[in-house]
């Protein structure tokens, strides 16, 4: 199995006739291979602006998703040393305007994430980055609702990335990729992948194949219905074959966990910084992920729903 670190882009599915294997979807890093979105299209420029790249020593090695001015949500076999996260990028190649560069100052993989070097367990394949300092939002840079529900399989969803767009020969576009694809029933996930999914993941594909997540995509959104419903974790490879759908991890199952840490972290941080100068409360946006629910921000949801179109 291979993480889906690795960006989303047009995947141009090329079956060779060898065996089908699975990893996670990183993208030039030591725990696995690199990939794009197979059977995509070019996203409309910040159409996603929840979207991040993480990069190390200036390269891609996964997506992510801002759920916090000051948090990002990726896959937890996404973890290294050394991250910059970019957020309101459509073009990796090209500094571009509105565009916002962080440093990590903490990762914080799920507690119950299972390091491998060998990447069998994918259980729980979610992580936190903590940003040096909270993303001015913008129209090119939102936070992104979770998704606190379960969806019937047919669901229309979409992900996107900057991953290969062919598979399993390699080849990286130069600007964010999206494709539609719907999610796959729980019996029909199992079946695919038997003694291999935990009621924490979700499959996402099409029957026909040709559209997937894939290698660079790891920690990179799945949308549905305007919330963050998966993060991409693993699937088969090459990508994109017939009835071999992605492998996401099943957001709602770590809604209170993600909350949780984000504000443990904040009382902590207003904890060490209330007697060094004036101070009146936490930071909190009224964009955050702890007013997304609230009746009076509504609005926001309106918004992101009109960004996928």
């Amino acid at each position: 199995m291979w993480p889906l670190a690795a960006v989303i882009a047009f995947l141009t599915v090329a079956l060779s006739g060898g065996i089908s294997q699975e990893y996670p979807k990183i993208l030039n890093g030591t725990n696995g291979t690199s990939g794009f979105l197979p059977g995509g299209y070019t996203c409309r420029p910040h159409s996603q602006p929840w979207q991040a790249a993480l990069l190390v020593q200036k390269r891609l090695l996964c997506g992510g998703v801002l759920v916090d001015p000051k948090w990002v949500l990726t896959a937890a076999h996404c973890l290294k040393e050394g991250y910059r996260v970019y957020l309101g990028k459509h073009a990796l190649g090209r500094v571009e305007a509105g565009e916002q560069v962080r440093e990590v100052v903490r990762s914080i993989p799920h507690p119950q994430y299972q390091i491998s070097p060998t990447h069998l367990k994918h259980d729980h394949d979610i992580m936190l980055l903590e940003l040096h300092s909270p993303v001015q939002l913008t129209n090119h840079i939102r936070v992104v609702p979770l998704s606190q529900d379960c969806l019937p399989a047919g669901t229309c969803c979409r992900v996107s990335g900057w991953g290969t767009t062919t598979s399993p020969q390699v080849s990286y576009p130069p600007t964010l990729q999206c494709a539609n694809i719907q999610l796959r029933s729980d019996e029909e996930c199992h079946q695919v992948y038997p003694g291999k999914i935990t009621p924490n993941m979700l499959c996402a594909g099409t029957e026909e194949g040709g559209k997937d997540s894939c290698e660079g995509d790891s920690g990179g959104p799945l949308i549905c219905n305007g919330t963050l419903h998966g993060i991409i974790s693993w699937g088969d490879f090459p990508c994109g074959q017939p009835n071999r759908p992605g492998v996401y991890t099943r957001v709602s199952q770590y809604v209170v966990w993600i909350r949780e840490t984000i504000q443990k972290h904040r009382t902590q941080e207003w904890k060490r910084t209330k007697g060094k100068g004036p101070l009146c409360c936490p930071f909190i946006s009224p964009t955050s992920i702890f007013t997304l629910s609230d009746p009076n921000t509504q609005w926001l949801n309106a918004q992101v729903t009109e960004s996928l179109i």
